[in-house]
């Protein structure tokens, strides 16, 4: 990308580092097109050229600051981050003090950054409105996960996602200890309401999807009532979505499919007791709150003034202790 007359060669590749939730093993996350994607948001919000900094910074200006979490949440995003002001201006050094997918404290620094202001000016919005967005989700999916532990549960999100940002937003349920649901509609068969009623009924639907899916691809139904349950255990249904049932008729649905089928409760589950779920002896439960619903994390950045004891130092002194 071009800023303040000058081309900067993208060398890193585009590969978003994550952790798989729960094992603590490290997994890579390609994004691919991520490069296309932040180049598009930073072009939205530069335009033609930061007005402000242009008359109020000196071209030669150098500032240092630090990424403040302003409140206690779950980190996800410094990858991406890093990667905006790499796009921007490669001398510009972003350097993380904490990885995704850990807690924070409020007013805990969580980054470092350095280089030319007009640089980091300009790539300060972008990096922050997906640092706090992917923090939020982060922060949200843990909380999920804290509320279902004690029934086994296993939290996932959906495909509500911001169109545009899926990978990127699944990659934070990850960093808060979730799982994902399937990416799109090209790797997994999910039966809903509307192709049942395309195709003439749950059996006849499940009977298609056997005939023509590929032999590793499960088959997934959702179901609202008690009678389409035994229609789709008795078609071969590998999972059964419980959508938006009473958390006592989800446990007498558990009781009825008996292991014979994975479970998986789905229907506004971000506004019940997710406990409450998890006790219903489900093996899934799919929120769509973590993504569709998630509030930002209140993440800032704070420049350091020249003089070590200036205004506004000390907050952020006293978070890099």
């Amino acid at each position: 990308m071009v800023y303040n007359g000058a081309s900067h060669e993208i060398n890193a590749p585009s590969i978003i580092p994550a952790r798989l939730g729960g094992d603590g093993m490290e997994l890579q996350v390609k994004y691919p097109d991520i490069d296309e994607f932040l180049t598009r948001a930073l072009r939205e919000d530069i335009g033609s050229g930061d007005v402000t900094s242009r008359c109020c910074v000196p071209e030669d200006a150098s500032s240092s600051g630090v990424f403040l979490a302003k409140e206690a949440g779950v980190i996800c995003g410094l990858e991406v981050a890093a990667r905006v002001f790499r796009l921007l201006d490669g001398a510009v050094s972003f350097k993380p003090l904490v990885s995704d997918g850990d807690a924070v404290s409020a007013g805990e620094a969580i980054a470092e950054i350095s280089g030319p202001s007009r640089s980091i000016l300009a790539g300060e919005r972008t990096a922050l409105n997906l640092l706090r967005r992917l923090s939020g989700i982060a922060t949200r999916t843990a909380a999920a996960v804290k509320g279902a532990a004690g029934g086994g549960a296993r939290v996932t999100d959906t495909r509500k996602t911001t169109p545009g940002m899926r990978a990127l937003e699944k990659y934070a349920v990850r960093c808060g200890g979730g799982f994902n649901h399937r990416f799109g509609l090209y790797d997994g068969i999910l039966i809903k309401d509307n192709h049942i009623a395309a195709a003439g009924g749950v059996a006849e639907a499940v009977a298609r999807a056997k005939k023509n899916a590929p032999h590793t691809l499960r088959i997934e139904v959702e179901t609202e009532s008690l009678e389409q349950i035994a229609q789709a255990l008795e078609a071969g249904a590998d999972i059964i979505m419980l959508d938006n049932m009473p958390v006592p008729q989800m446990a007498e649905a558990v009781r009825m499919i008996g292991g014979r089928a994975l479970t998986e409760a789905s229907g506004n589950i971000g506004e019940r007791d997710i406990a409450e779920v998890a006790a219903s002896g489900v093996d899934i439960i799919s929120v769509g709150a973590l993504t569709h619903s998630v509030r930002d994390m209140d993440i800032s950045l704070k420049f350091l003034l020249p003089e070590a004891e200036g205004p506004g130092n000390a907050e952020v002194l006293w978070a890099r202790q």
